[in-house]
Formats: structure tokens, C-alpha cells, sequence
């Protein structure tokens, strides 16, 4: 006799089994199974308390189930089975992963392109599906917080502001200074040959406030912050710290998630100021050096031509630059699966999404901004 039932709950679903899970029985449970494998869930629980009996055949039956959670992106925690039943499971699980290697499909020259495009088809599907699920997931929460703030985590935020603004001013004064000299000096070329020698004002000032700075901070932000935050979650997964906050009852987006939102969203517009004032320095410092323009007429100058709004402009970006880093590098840290290699691919494939996902927000917001004359 076996009792195999399925409770649903949003993403989540929990399968209780108890009873003999053995060749005589598992026929039983086949339509079961099969419906549940079809569906999407976060967090899949297997509960084995009332488990008395589990032969070679039902390790597979759980093994296969379990594979095809996970190649779903689903978190299977598995609670209450017999140490003896764990060694069966361990040797079905490792059979049966020896079994889906052997069938190969033999590629030929042109079939190899259309199954590589095939799964990385789906893969994106995938990705992409899971992706609005975490999307959903942090907007709820973020509401909630909102409801209950004293539910927010304020110390482990103001640890993020530190880590991902405060030790990134140095890189990012460095950077933001030599694009600063590069288009100054760049400039003053061009402009001494016609004698528009304090137009340099207008040209390092206006770029770098309006768009230079804030994009050369994001990106160095991405590269360091998107980077850290994948690798962080992806080793807590890993290491199953995120399965265990669950089954404590911790909800790791709250946990995980939107500390690291908020700090980005709070340093990126400090940022952005600390790298304007520095692109500044280095384009007063080569218009000093190359064109003779002082340090006073470059301040007056600046302060003439240029008008508020680009000040505010490039501080407007800011924090939807921040949110996608954050929201990027925390999504790609909950696909990390499987061993540490992952990690090192998603936090890959995270810091180049945030980049390219960056540029692309500056250009919608400048197409935005200067169709409605700002």
C-alpha cells in the first residue's frame, strides 16, 4: 500500500509519501507523477517521515523526479527518509544520471547547428520564465516590506552600501578621472587649431554630467557588484544555506535580495555625483595643462553654460541603473546549480547582461529625454 499525496500551494508544492514505495506499488502512482513533473514550482519538498519500505525500483521513480525538478531550476529539499533509504536513492541517482549520458544523439554537420539553436531556444524560455517568476516574487515582497517595515533588514543594507559604493569610490574615481583627461585632452586638440579654446568648458562638463559619468559608474559597478552578488547567492545555493533558510521559514528574498536592491538604489546616485566631480577634475586638469584655461575661468565658465537639469539628468539614470544591477546579479545567483563551475558561468553571464542591459536603459532614457525636449 502506498499514499502518494501532492499539495499545491502557489510555486510551491509538497509531496508526502508513506507506505511501501516498491515495484508492486509504483504503478499505482505513474498518473501522479507524470503531472507533476509537468508543472513549474520553486520549491518542491519530498516528505519521506511515513516512508517504511523503498526498493531499487522506487529509488528511480523518486531519482527521476527529483532530476526533473531540478532541471526545472526547482529547490527539492527532501525531509525524513531513512538513512538506508538514502543509500538506495544515492545508487539510483547515480545510475540514472549514467543512463541519461549514454543516449547520444550521433551530429552531423548540419544537424549539430539546429540542436545547439534548439536548446538554447528553450534554455532562454527558461530563463526567461523563471526570470518573471523572481521579478513577481521581489515585487511582492518589496510591497510587503512596505507594510511592515520594521520587517526590513536596515543593518544588512547599510553593509551593502558600504561594500558595493563605498570601497567602489576609489576604481570608480580612477576610471571616471581618465575618461575625464582622455576627452578633455582629446578635445583641446581639435579646438586649438580654431582658437574655441574654452569651449572645452562646455564639452568635458555637459557630457560628463549628462551621460559619461553616469554610464562609466554603472558599468564599473556592474563589473564589481553584479559579479559579487551572483557569486554570494550562487554559493549559498550550493551549499543549500537558501534551502535551509526556507525550511527556518526565512524568506530569502527578503533576506538576500532586497538589502542588496536598496543599497544600489541609495549608492548609485552618490556615486554618480563623486564621478562627475572627478571627470570634472580631469578635464579642469588638462585645460589647465594644455590650453591655459585656470582653474577659476574653467569653474565660471561652467557654472555659466552649464544649467541644472544635466546635473539632474545624469542623477535620474542612477537608480535604475542600480536597480537593474541588483536585480540581474541576484537573479543569475538563484539559477546557480550543480557544482562550482556554475557559479563562475552566471556570474559571467550576469556582469555582460548587466552591462549590455545598462547601455540600453541610458539610450531609452536619452531617446526619451531629448524627444520631449530636456
Amino acid at each position: 500500500m502506498i499514499n502518494f499525496d501532492i499539495i499545491e500551494e502557489d510555486k510551491q508544492c509538497t509531496i508526502k509519501i508513506s507506505g511501501k514505495l516498491t515495484k508492486e506499488t509504483i504503478r499505482s502512482i505513474y498518473p501522479k507523477i507524470k503531472r507533476i513533473k509537468e508543472k513549474f514550482f520553486l520549491i518542491a519538498k519530498v516528505d519521506c517521515v511515513g516512508l517504511n519500505s523503498l526498493d531499487y525500483a522506487g529509488a528511480l521513480i523518486l531519482a527521476d523526479l527529483s532530476a526533473s525538478f531540478c532541471e526545472k531550476k526547482s529547490s527539492v529539499i527532501v525531509i525524513g527518509m531513512n538513512p538506508n533509504f538514502k543509500r538506495i536513492m544515492l545508487f539510483a541517482r547515480k545510475n540514472l544520471r549514467q543512463k541519461s549520458q549514454v543516449v547520444e544523439i550521433k551530429e552531423n554537420f548540419f544537424v549539430a547547428p539546429i540542436i545547439k539553436m534548439g536548446k538554447n531556444i528553450v534554455d532562454s524560455i527558461d530563463s526567461f520564465v523563471f526570470f518573471l517568476s523572481f521579478l513577481g516574487e521581489s515585487s511582492l515582497q518589496f510591497f510587503r516590506i512596505l507594510l511592515t517595515p520594521w520587517k526590513f533588514r536596515y543593518k544588512a543594507t547599510a553593509v551593502h552600501i558600504q561594500k558595493s559604493g563605498a570601497l567602489a569610490l576609489p576604481i570608480v574615481a580612477l576610471t571616471s578621472f581618465l575618461v575625464g583627461v582622455v576627452i578633455a585632452f582629446q578635445s583641446a586638440e581639435q579646438l586649438a587649431k580654431f582658437g574655441a579654446n574654452i569651449f572645452i568648458v562646455d564639452m568635458v562638463s555637459i557630457s560628463m554630467f549628462r551621460e559619461i559619468a553616469p554610464l562609466i559608474a554603472a558599468i564599473v559597478i556592474a563589473g564589481r557588484s553584479a559579479s559579487s552578488y551572483t557569486a554570494e547567492i550562487g554559493t549559498m545555493k550550493i551549499t543549500e544555506e537558501i534551502d535551509a533558510m526556507r525550511s527556518m521559514g526565512f524568506e530569502p528574498i527578503v533576506f538576500l535580495v532586497l538589502p542588496r536592491i536598496f543599497a544600489l538604489l541609495i549608492a548609485m546616485p552618490l556615486i554618480v555625483f563623486f564621478a562627475d566631480m572627478i571627470g570634472i577634475a580631469g578635464g579642469m586638469l588638462v585645460a589647465k595643462s594644455n590650453l591655459g584655461i585656470s582653474y577659476s575661468e574653467f569653474i565660471v565658465r561652467a557654472r555659466d553654460v552649464v544649467a541644472t537639469k544635466q546635473v539632474l539628468i545624469g542623477l535620474f539614470k542612477a537608480p535604475f541603473f542600480g536597480l537593474l544591477i541588483a536585480t540581474i546579479g541576484c537573479f543569475r545567483g538563484f539559477q546557480v546549480t550543480g557544482s562550482t563551475e556554475s557559479i563562475g558561468r552566471y556570474t559571467t553571464i550576469s556582469v555582460v547582461n548587466a552591462i549590455f542591459w545598462v547601455i540600453v536603459c541610458d539610450a531609452l532614457i536619452s531617446v526619451v529625454l531629448t524627444e520631449i525636449g530636456i
